[in-house]
């Protein structure tokens, strides 16, 4: 199958919709079928065969974060091209209602069209007041994905219609196999995000960690991920600093050698998330959860059964909570195994089969509706006798 995929987001800053998409197309290409992704990125950034650059992104504020989004008249000829060359026999668009090349492609596309919807936020007043301007696009689409029953709410209640939740994919093998690092080991929690975006929570870890520091002495914070670290440390006493270690941005396989490591993963997300891939990649690697009840994290941790969770925004509860799971080796072992059985329903070779059937559904439409259109056409150019 010619499959034809659109990334909204800049490739060159990674993210969890990168990534999805990235996996999804290395996963389809591997079962043998033909992928080109459109995605932003920056002049001379080196891209995997497989992506077209539609162009330079720009920073865009979007549900509590910054999106680097494409968005314009050369990214709308480059989008028309690419459609056009690829002759995709479906086309599958990610986040179509942002200002992004997603949008452009389901304005230039003709064929089927699926379309993934990432974004949780139920009061999102910009999704409302575009939504006459989105409509016809909107219209176009033949089969709607949701990541999560939050990402699918938004949908239902700011665009209307309905979608078929498929969660986002991991290769829990590749997390799984990986080696721990000795010197990541013993009494270490980890945090991977951002960390001078707010919303993903290191400021409540910061301020939890004297109190966890105070009980377990022995324990270390492992931070990876961009972002100023003296703006991190600022609200953590001195006495305590030389306890938390920034790592940087990591490799994939540092990063699935990172959570083999740790004892506690923590994910103190304030909000703004449909899914929490983070969370079901720290399963995979074997490592016990300590998240925020976010709806969403509470979901994918199967109501708290395959992982801990914790009041959000409550650095005390989040305190007390790893302090008991640092305590407590054999609720580690306990957490460990419940996420290793649960965490399968994640695996690409279970997520990817799911889309693939989507594609089938609206190719095998789109077949019926042209052959039925056939004898149509024919019968008005039958001339009269």
């Amino acid at each position: 199958m010619r499959i034809g995929i659109v990334c909204p987001y800049s490739w060159d800053v990674p993210g969890g919709v990168q990534f999805h998409i990235r996996d999804l197309a290395e996963h389809l290409i591997a079962l043998g079928h033909e992928v080109s992704v459109l995605a932003p990125a920056d002049d001379g950034s080196v891209l995997p065969p497989y992506v077209v650059s539609a162009g330079r992104a720009v920073p865009v504020p979007y549900n509590g974060s910054v999106a680097r989004l494409n968005f314009g008249v050369l990214s709308a000829a480059r989008t028309r091209r690419w459609v056009n060359e690829g002759d995709f026999e479906v086309l599958h668009l990610h986040e179509p209602a942002a200002p992004s090349l997603a949008l452009l492609a389901c304005w230039a596309a003709r064929g089927p069209i699926v379309a993934t919807f990432h974004t949780s936020n139920p009061r999102s007043r910009a999704m409302m007041a575009a939504y006459p301007m989105l409509q016809a696009a909107l219209e176009k689409i033949s089969a709607r994905i949701a990541v999560s029953e939050y990402a699918r709410r938004t949908l239902v209640e700011h665009l209307g219609g309905d979608a078929v939740v498929i969660p986002n994919g991991v290769d829990v093998d590749f997390f799984a196999d990986a080696e721990p690092k000795a010197e990541w080991q013993g009494g270490t929690i980890g945090f991977v995000g951002r960390i001078d975006e707010s919303r993903k929570g290191l400021q409540v870890l910061m301020r939890a960690l004297p109190r966890i520091l105070r009980e377990r002495p022995g324990t270390r914070l492992l931070v990876a991920g961009r972002g100023d670290e003296q703006e991190a440390l600022a609200e953590l006493p001195e006495e305590f600093r030389d306890r938390v270690e920034f790592l940087g941005m990591v490799s994939d396989e540092d990063k699935a050698r990172l959570l083999r490591s740790v004892d506690v993963y923590v994910a103190p997300n304030l909000g703004g998330e449909s899914f929490g891939i983070i969370l079901v990649e720290a399963m995979s690697a074997g490592a016990p959860v300590l998240a925020s009840d976010l709806d969403a994290f509470a979901q994918v941790l199967d109501g708290g059964s395959a992982g801990q969770l914790f009041r959000n925004e409550d650095a005390g509860d989040l305190a007390r909570a790893a302090v008991e799971l640092l305590a407590h080796p054999e609720r580690r072992e306990e957490l460990r195994g419940k996420a290793s059985r649960h965490v399968r329903r994640f695996d690409w070779s279970t997520v990817a089969a799911d889309i693939l059937a989507v594609y089938e559904t609206v190719t095998e439409g789109a077949s019926t509706v042209a052959a039925d259109e056939r004898p149509r056409a024919l019968g008005r150019l039958r001339p009269r006798l």
